[in-house]
């Protein structure tokens, strides 16, 4: 940990944008959980509009962040895009908190908070531009020690958040908390991020917004996206199937549920200091590759589970193999741009919508055929594949 500390914390930009992705994560923590909750139960909308809903933002969220990352890379600057795009937040959480009904719900969902989200990839932007000149390994290391801000926020949030609402007639404070901890990213982005003069320094800085787009949907790059979403796959089929499989084939209980996702979230933010370490003394793609392997290995055997402690002995290594799905592709996929920033860490959005939408039809396809346990399975070969495409990819380049 002491490795990339001095970098996060001593850097000012680096430092700030740590501690804002960390109040970003609390607002996705405090919600997520209980939006379905919130959009079904509480406000009336049916299973299919909800879905419908939910995919639709999801849409968005990929477009305005290639679009907000790119017009961001064209300024020089991204503080004032991540002020504009906060305020979309504070406005999308607050009004469904303040005027909960179908219609603020929806277009809350569907337009303020896709807007707002784009924060995380620009964030990520903004650390890659405050880390140009370190070397490759020490950019990997910071992306990891800056990505464990989100999932530390996962760790304490939802838990408190349950707890505060135990015994509350309505979920909907949940969207308070979020928006007090929009709040605190505006503030925090306001008053203490430096400020930026806008420059030209990126080469091809001025691509038009068209252009931009078909950059990120070029053969060369897209194929990439679709090996990296292969294996990201893996963590939405995981998250769709382990409820199942403990309340079902493991014969367990709701608490169990609760209980292994805390575990997991936890061992994730330790390990991704520890894969920040490793990718110290070996490529990313050579740290994902065995992180991925590491993952379908817990994946598949996941399928085999017939009692609540197999599920329990599998965490440390889902947890390890969690860590380096969610923190190294960061930085392989911002190199894929790498002289762009801020369209570059839009591809985080992009990986995010692909592998939502392939996990989809994975759990779809697995559960028509097979059981959970077989879904289980399925996702693992899925990662495979993805990790196989990678390697043929880029397997053989050298560390730079």
């Amino acid at each position: 940990m002491a490795a990339f500390l001095p970098d996060v914390f001593r850097n000012p930009t680096i430092r700030v944008s740590t501690l804002t992705l960390f109040a970003y994560g609390f607002a996705g923590a405090a919600t997520s959980p209980y939006q379905s909750v919130i959009g079904i139960r509480e406000l009336g909308l049916s299973n299919g509009l909800y879905s419908a809903l939910i995919f639709a933002a999801a849409a968005v969220n990929v477009v305005v962040s290639v679009l907000v990352g790119n017009l961001a890379d064209r300024l020089g600057e991204y503080r004032s895009m991540m002020l504009s795009v906060t305020v979309f937040g504070v406005l999308g959480y607050g009004v469904v908190y303040l005027l909960p009904a179908q219609t603020t719900f929806v277009l809350c969902i569907l337009f303020m908070l896709p807007i707002y989200n784009a924060l995380n990839s620009l964030l990520f932007a903004n650390v890659r531009a405050a880390a140009k000149g370190m070397p490759r390994h020490e950019v990997a290391a910071v992306n990891s020690g800056v990505r464990a801000a989100i999932s530390l926020s996962w760790v304490l949030v939802p838990g408190i958040t349950g707890a505060l609402l135990a015994h509350a007639t309505s979920m909907l404070p949940a969207y308070l908390f979020a928006c007090l901890a929009c709040v605190a990213c505006l503030g925090l982005i306001a008053a203490f991020l430096p400020r930026q003069s806008g420059t030209d320094s990126h080469a091809g800085a001025h691509l038009s917004h068209l252009a931009a787009l078909g950059e990120v949907l070029s053969p060369k790059i897209f194929v990439r996206l679709i090996a990296i979403a292969l294996i990201f796959s893996t963590l939405h089929i995981s998250g769709a199937v382990l409820p199942l499989i403990v309340t079902g084939a493991a014969h367990g209980t709701v608490t169990d549920i609760g209980v292994l996702v805390g575990i997991v979230a936890f061992l994730e933010v330790i390990f991704i200091v520890v894969w920040g370490r490793i990718q110290r003394s070996i490529s990313p793609v050579a740290a994902l590759a065995i992180g991925t392997a590491i993952y379908v290995t817990y994946l598949a055997l996941l399928g085999f589970a017939s009692t609540p402690w197999h599920v329990y002995a599998l965490t440390l290594v889902s947890g390890a193999g969690a860590a380096a799905l969610i923190s190294i592709p960061i930085t392989y996929l911002q190199d894929l741009i790498a002289d762009r920033p801020g369209l570059g860490s839009a591809l985080i959005s992009v990986n995010l919508f692909l592998s939502a939408g392939m996990s989809a039809a994975l759990f779809a396809f697995g559960t028509a055929i097979s059981s959970y346990s077989g879904t289980a399975v399925i996702g693992a070969g899925a990662g495979t594949l993805g990790m196989l495409l990678l390697l043929v990819l880029d397997g053989s380049k050298r560390r730079h």
